[in-house]
């Protein structure tokens, strides 16, 4: 099925212009959900809602505003905010053309891709080819919906892909992370994490190995609760490994009985003595060792049971 365009361009550099189409490059696979009344089982609908008037607001009485300080706002109107867009023309300007190497990923924001419109094939082969050759990335503004965008333009797959970049003052600097303090290493810590690498390297990236399992579930778990609307819990299948019961604990050893073998408790007048955590300065230590004699009681407490225990028969 050939993909549906989005919307139409014109790239323009010197005395060049090339018509072009917008298409989407990625769309999320995220799952959503909704808000439902538990009583009615209904959607529910969320209201513009005045806290100082205390009453429910339509929207045809909102107005946009910009708050300038703490809750003081200066209020624009339809008209006003119209007059300071840009020219609404869907061009793409081409103000100049960098080494491919020297963009940084972290100014991406959007990609699209781009296809020729009637007229333009000839001039969109030749650009795609020219930066292919000299590996080059184009810098422009894109003008849409009244905005000012700033795009990069790089060739991919004999045409033209756009990104959407963040301006350099919406990118906060790396240098405001705190990376740890500065550690020497040894070689041998070096190599090791150089093997440690090599054991996980492989030849290119394949995106296509790689699934989002947790939306995988919900829609399973979707499908099961529509086929089984009555059913109170989702079958174990569904759940994650570390939620999925106990099948991955290990089997427990068992007795003469058939009842599980419990490690035996220790009689308290044969424990070691406790180390007193307080300094020895301290005005609250009344010694470096916690006295045996706080288990005294406890000693002819249990004395009894320990000798009834080990004078019964074992069975």
């Amino acid at each position: 099925m050939a993909a549906r365009a989005i919307g139409t361009g014109t790239i323009s550099f010197g005395l060049v212009s090339i018509p072009v189409k917008l298409y989407t490059a990625t769309s999320s696979e995220a799952v959503s959900f909704n808000l439902i009344h538990q009583k009615c089982k209904g959607r529910i609908k969320q209201q513009i809602f005045c806290p100082t008037d205390n009453e429910i607001v339509e929207r045809n009485d909102l107005v946009k505003g910009y708050e300038y300080a703490k809750n003081q706002y200066v209020l624009f109107t339809e008209e006003e905010l119209d007059a300071l867009e840009a020219a609404k023309t869907n061009s793409l300007e081409i103000v100049e053309f960098v080494p491919a190497n020297t963009v940084d990923w972290i100014y991406i924001s959007k990609t699209y891709y781009l296809g020729p419109d009637k007229g333009g094939d000839k001039a969109y082969k030749l650009l795609s080819a020219a930066m292919e050759r000299t590996k080059k990335i184009a810098v422009g503004r894109y003008f849409t919906r009244g905005k000012e965008q700033l795009v990069l333009l790089r060739p991919y797959k004999n045409g033209l892909m756009l990104h959407y970049a963040y301006y350099a003052n919406e990118v906060r600097s790396f240098d405001e992370v705190d990376t740890g303090a500065v550690i020497a290493t040894k070689p041998i810590e070096d190599e090791l994490a150089d093997k440690l690498i090599a054991q996980l390297t492989i030849p290119e990236f394949n995106p296509e190995q790689y699934r989002d399992e947790y939306v995988e579930r919900v829609k399973a778990a979707v499908e099961q609760k529509v086929a089984f609307p009555r059913r109170e819990a989702l079958p174990t299948t569904l759940l994650r490994p570390a939620a999925s019961g106990r099948q991955d604990k290990l089997p427990t050893a068992k007795g003469p009985r058939g009842r599980p073998n419990r490690p035996k408790r220790r009689c308290r007048a044969n424990r070691p003595a406790v180390p007193n955590r307080l300094p020895a300065d301290s005005p609250h230590a009344l010694s470096r060792l916690i006295p045996l004699t706080r288990y005294r009681d406890a000693s002819s407490r249990c004395a009894g049971s320990c000798d009834r225990d080990a004078a019964r028969p074992r069975t």
